[in-house]
């Protein structure tokens, strides 16, 4: 499950607590901090699920070892990476704290393990990085100034947290880490026919998202309609507050233009952003990703919201915008054709959003940590 070979830093705890979502944007810095080999690496994790794939992945990592949380769940599991149900988080963690306490740094993807540092004075610094990115982050949660330092994708997004008051020292811009992403599962999408391939991701927060009020009647329509094939591959949590979503895609499940998606690892390994031709959503950051490649947007007002001139609904002027459910075919189907006059605006979004996103985002970040490390030395 691991090797171990010379170290001379840390251990610095990996937390893989939270959903397999998490994974893409904490394990690219895994594999640049073991590239040298003298940081001793824990990857702390909450189920079989996280432990079957980061101990595949991990084969041949100096340095770096998989360890159980108290409460560890074992799941019914392929390996596939399905999401799985995880443990309570606070307790998990309070269980956990002995453990980093030894630790050299904690580095975390999700705001539920900053309140460790929010509440306790504690001499294990916890280093945060972004998972996502988008207009309506959650950049005010006080949760984030517990953190020893802050990675976030780009400039512009820095400059954000710089204009809340945060710390310049503790903000640091590494680029997108999701983008050096290598464990993709899917390449090739279950279709019967080439059709061109609209996936569509509405959020999971009932304030952002269309699920509520157009989702199931945007589900069905578009794959009656038969022009295009469809992946629906909501946030993994959207079930949480909708359960009647599994029923919505358990309607359209066998039809051979339509693949459903809700748990498995490929609706967060960036397989599908890559995979589609049409991005069809709300308020999602999953819309970035998929802009790394511009490429037609449409995104869905259900909620009536004036969006012009609000920095929250900046992405939508990467494509056109459905204010109307009844609009919506025709909509999909010209987006191919008014693409050109979104192209430029679409690259400029992602570009300032996502920072460089060529590779070498997982070494910056790793150098970060090497630098609080030797600081604490």
């Amino acid at each position: 499950m691991s090797r171990q070979g010379p170290k001379k830093k840390g251990p610095v705890a990996f937390l893989f607590l939270g959903e397999t979502l998490l994974i893409p944007h904490l394990y690219p810095i895994v594999e640049a901090l073991a590239a040298d080999g003298d940081v001793a690496i824990d990857l702390w994790v909450a189920t079989s699920v996280h432990e079957t794939l980061l101990t595949r992945w991990s084969e041949g990592l100096t340095g770096v070892r998989i360890r159980r949380v108290p409460g560890f769940r074992r799941i019914a599991d392929a390996g596939e990476g399905q999401n799985p149900p995880l443990p309570p988080k606070i307790p998990t963690l309070l269980r956990l704290l002995p453990h980093l306490l030894r630790a050299r740094a904690a580095v975390c993807a999700e705001q539920t393990s900053l309140w460790l540092p929010r509440l306790l004075p504690l001499r294990t610094p916890f280093v945060k990085t972004s998972h996502g990115v988008g207009s309506m982050s959650a950049r005010d949660d006080p949760r984030r100034r517990a953190a020893a330092v802050m990675m976030v994708p780009s400039e512009r997004e820095r400059a954000t947290y710089l204009e809340r008051g945060f710390d310049p020292a503790r903000v640091v811009a590494t680029g997108y880490v999701k983008a050096s992403f290598r464990q993709r599962s899917m390449t090739n999408l279950p279709f019967a026919e080439p059709r061109p391939t609209i996936l569509y991701a509405p959020h999971w927060q009932r304030h952002r998202s269309s699920w509520w009020a157009w989702g199931a009647d945007t589900v069905r329509r578009i794959a009656q309609d038969g022009r295009w094939n469809l992946i629906f591959a909501p946030h993994q949590r959207l079930a949480e507050g909708a359960p009647e979503v599994r029923a919505v895609m358990d309607e359209v499940r066998g039809l051979p233009n339509v693949h459903c998606d809700m748990d498995g690892f490929a609706m967060v390994d960036g397989s599908y952003t890559a995979a589609a031709d049409l991005y069809l959503g709300d308020t999602s950051s999953q819309v970035i990703e998929f802009l790394q490649r511009p490429r037609p947007c449409v995104f869905l007002n259900a909620g009536g919201v004036e969006w012009r001139g609000d920095p929250s609904y900046a992405q939508w002027t990467c494509g056109e915008v459905v204010n109307d459910v009844g609009d919506l075919l025709p909509m999909l189907a010209r987006a191919p054709a008014v693409h050109d006059s979104f192209a430029a605006i679409q690259a400029r979004f992602a570009g300032d959003s996502l920072g460089d996103t060529r590779g070498s985002a997982p070494a910056r970040a790793a150098r970060v940590i090497r630098d609080l490390l030797d600081k604490r030395a």
